[in-house]
């Protein structure tokens, strides 16, 4: 089918969305090993890793790629080329996310690798005018919050220096269920006190009483968010805050937090009134493009062309993106409809 209305991913995590043959290569130029050994193996080994147990196994594959992205040049170029790939198809806006604190291992400070991905930004719209970008700077749950949270707060501060310079939002990532998702409250509130921008990885792999922890942040946005549907009580609360989803239908899939494509219950929530959006997630592990979710959408997830023109003004409307392009790109996805 032919989506040539303006299209947005809110939720596209960079290291989950580089070009395989660019990570290979610069793996090489640093003496680095990937899986595989070769560009093939590397290839093969994230194909067989994409079908995963559950979560945490899928989070696996985010290892290889760190472990390259340590320098500013590799997170300007894998930053810049995904920018060129998502243009090319067609998206007008999106909100590209990392965790600063993953690319400090080699020298770098968390700003530094922000203001790489921030440089990368700009190059990229540069080369294409056609779209807007976003970054969010991702917070880490690792473990019990104790771990990381020097950094998850320096990720805060991070967020806050960089906030009208390209940086929208704060998010918290990473394995869900290993503590309560409240106990990263204070952060959150440090974010509030900063005036940032929050939105939280919630409800994916756990149950609702994520959801309803990331609510009680704050939030505006939910990253995957779709067991709050076994909470009809919370359900209805998210649709009366206006509180989007970002579901991510082929993730949710590969990682097993939904059965398959038909029992999403994406479609079901978007008719109780929540504002969901479609996103990719992951685009090169989970092997997916803004326009294969939605064939997902239409041909097995019960919705119709019309939803995903109120989707992606609902994308619209949740975005960080500027205020007069929001509503430029509104006004015309209305002629859609």
């Amino acid at each position: 089918m032919n989506y040539d209305f303006p299209k947005v991913d809110l939720h596209l995590h960079l290291d989950g969305s580089f070009r395989i043959e660019t990570m290979y290569e610069l793996a090489k130029e640093r003496n680095i090993v990937l899986p595989g050994n070769t560009l093939e193996g590397y290839r093969e080994w994230m194909n067989e890793h994409a079908d995963a147990k559950d979560v945490n196994d899928y989070l696996q594959m985010f290892d290889p790629p760190t472990q390259v992205l340590q320098d500013k040049e590799s997170l300007i170029r894998v930053t810049k080329e995904l920018i060129d790939d998502i243009a090319s198809q067609g998206l007008r806006y999106a909100e590209i996310r990392f965790a600063p604190q993953l690319h400090t291992h080699k020298g770098l400070t968390q700003a530094d690798a922000t203001e790489a991905v921030l440089e990368g930004k700009r190059l990229g719209e540069e080369s294409n005018p056609s779209i807007k970008i976003g970054i969010i700077t991702c917070m880490m749950c690792i473990g019990p919050e104790t771990v990381n949270w020097d950094q998850n707060s320096e990720t805060v501060d991070v967020c806050a220096k960089y906030k009208d310079k390209g940086v929208v939002a704060l998010d918290l990532a990473g394995a869900e269920g290993i503590v309560p998702l409240k106990n990263f409250a204070p952060l959150f509130e440090k974010a509030k006190a900063l005036n940032l921008n929050i939105i939280s990885h919630a409800g994916d792999s756990q149950g609702p009483d994520t959801v309803k922890d990331a609510l009680d942040f704050g939030v505006s946005r939910i990253g995957h968010g779709h067991h709050i549907f076994d909470d009809k009580e919370l359900c209805k609360q998210a649709a009366d805050n206006n509180i989007a989803l970002e579901i991510c239908p082929t993730s949710n899939i590969q990682c097993k937090t939904q059965p398959s494509f038909k029992e999403h219950p994406a479609k079901q929530l978007l008719e109780m009134g929540i504002p969901v959006t479609i996103n990719t997630d992951n685009m090169v592990m989970a092997r997916t493009t803004v326009d294969e979710e939605y064939d997902h959408c239409v041909n097995e997830m019960g919705f119709e062309y019309k939803d995903l023109i109120r989707m992606n003004i609902n994308s619209f409307e949740k975005s960080f993106a500027p205020k007069d392009y929001k509503e430029e790109m509104i006004n015309i996805l209305k002629t859609y409809l």
